[in-house]
């Protein structure tokens, strides 16, 4: 048998490759939308991917379940008690998809979601009454479990899955053996939990005895505990998790049609309402940049920013470093944001002959942001990270505005006093900047190295409540 699992660190996404050697057949489990190295490792590998599993309609990515089928002729499967737009063959308890050595076994797991399964794995030369792991999607993360208030909007409420969530642990996850290996779909910095490892396997003993959610409990406290201080899930969550249930554009189809264009031809779409995406580095952007451009860069957790921050409902266009246009496309494709109408030839070279059209963000050093707070005129410093962050510490004299409610709460802000923004270390107060510079905030700064910076120059802290 051959195993194999993929990371995708900038979204906390695990998905999984299963072969069997000697009939050549494979499957893969909860894809990422860009499906190459699938395909890739399949051929290195002599296998051919004939099914493509689901664990569930997720809300958090796109998945390539229908790049995979239209690519190479693989099979869909999702938990019975999905519904959706396309073809699949439908998991019930116990069923099995077998090939060589090979047995994959479903287990129906709903909670995260109603449809929700986890996937039993065999490897028959070894056992074929013990599973050597199990696939859980996110019905059980390691540290953590599946957030059970996703589906909300779609008429689930937390408390009927939550109480789906606890049957499908204690009858269907816990009674498997200890020393079965536990592989989820995501890992720490995913918001489909909140305390989520940075591990990305453990054994279900070990879970079992470390895990916060598996614990002994009543049925009505596990609910409360898996509910209570969940993050707050960005608004294309919903989006995506129907876009995953619908026959939709493939990648490649909604790639091509990303082509460059000419700063004319930007400044025009700009002024019908595009979003200019300007995905460099943060000190880059601050250096020189497009006025109302928003900064969203690559080296962060990028589309899941641009998901919280960005619109919908109007199209984007690109200003990204010459040879990352294509990656600043695909991972927004990741989540389903396919309305990229194009990219800026040059990128901001292309902007050279025009700097009427540029403006720059002062950042500015711990030490003189201290200076500058202390002084008699004041910036006010704005806190963009978290309210858990910010209760831990934060600058004396801030206010806390989360930088995914910062357009909801710019009119808190006085438009007429510089303001100071800062969060950790620099990506988020970019981003935070660039968005209030272009809803017309003129005196804008942020601390460069944000609060880890301003720790090391010696600087205190304090705990603050957030703005009301």
């Amino acid at each position: 048998m051959i195993f194999k699992q993929f990371y995708l660190p900038c979204l906390a996404h695990a998905s999984y490759v299963i072969g069997d050697e000697e009939t050549g057949m494979a499957a893969v489990v909860d894809p990422q939308r860009d499906v190459d190295q699938y395909i890739s490792f399949a051929s290195e590998h002599g296998l051919e991917i004939k099914h493509v599993f689901l664990t569930h309609l997720h809300a958090d990515f796109i998945a390539g379940h229908l790049e995979l089928r239209d690519r190479v002729g693989a099979t869909i499967y999702l938990g019975a008690a999905a519904k959706a737009g396309y073809a699949f063959t439908p998991l019930h308890q116990g069923d099995v998809v077998e090939f060589g050595r090979v047995r994959l076994q479903a287990l129906e797991t709903p909670g995260h979601t109603p449809e929700s399964v986890s996937i039993l794995i065999f490897d028959l030369k070894l056992s074929g009454a013990q599973p050597q792991a199990v696939l859980t999607g996110d019905t059980l993360f390691i540290g953590d479990v599946g957030r059970p208030d996703l589906r909300a909007a779609l008429g689930w409420s937390a408390k009927d899955l939550g109480g789906m969530l606890f049957d499908s642990l204690h009858n269907k996850l816990l009674p498997l053996p200890d020393q079965c290996l536990v592989y989820p779909a995501h890992g720490a910095g995913s918001l489909c939990g909140k305390s989520l490892s940075k591990e990305t396997v453990s054994t279900l003993g070990e879970q079992r005895r470390v895990n916060y959610a598996l614990q002994p409990m009543t049925k009505e406290a596990f609910i409360q505990v898996v509910t209570a201080d969940q993050p707050d899930a960005p608004a294309y969550f919903t989006y995506d998790a129907v876009l995953n249930s619908e026959e939709r554009p493939t990648l490649d189809q909604t790639l091509a049609r990303v082509n460059p264009m000419t700063l004319d031809d930007l400044l025009a779409l700009q002024g019908v309402g595009a979003q200019i995406l300007d995905t460099r580095d943060a000190g880059e952007f601050a250096a020189a940049h497009l006025a109302g451009s928003i900064n969203i860069g690559l080296s962060g957790q990028y589309a899941t920013w641009a998901g919280t921050v960005l619109d919908r409902a109007h199209p984007i266009v690109i200003i990204a470093d010459p040879g990352r246009e294509s990656e600043s496309a695909t991972r927004l494709g990741r989540i389903g944001f396919d309305h990229i109408v194009g990219y800026l030839k040059d990128g901001l070279q292309s902007l050279a002959s025009r700097p009427d059209l540029t403006i720059t963000t002062d950042r500015l050093s711990a030490p003189f942001a201290a200076e500058l707070l202390s002084s008699l005129e004041p910036p006010l410093a704005v806190d963009v990270r978290a309210p858990r962050e910010r209760d831990q510490k934060t600058i004396a004299g801030s206010v806390g505005v989360p930088l995914n409610h910062l357009l909801e709460n710019q009119d808190k802000l006085p438009k007429g006093r510089p303001l100071l923004v800062f969060c950790a270390g620099g990506y988020r107060s970019s981003i935070a900047a660039s968005l209030l510079q272009s809803c017309g905030f003129a005196k804008v700064s942020e601390i460069a190295g944000g609060i880890v910076a301003w720790e090391a120059a010696k600087l205190p802290v304090q705990t603050a409540p957030a703005l009301p």
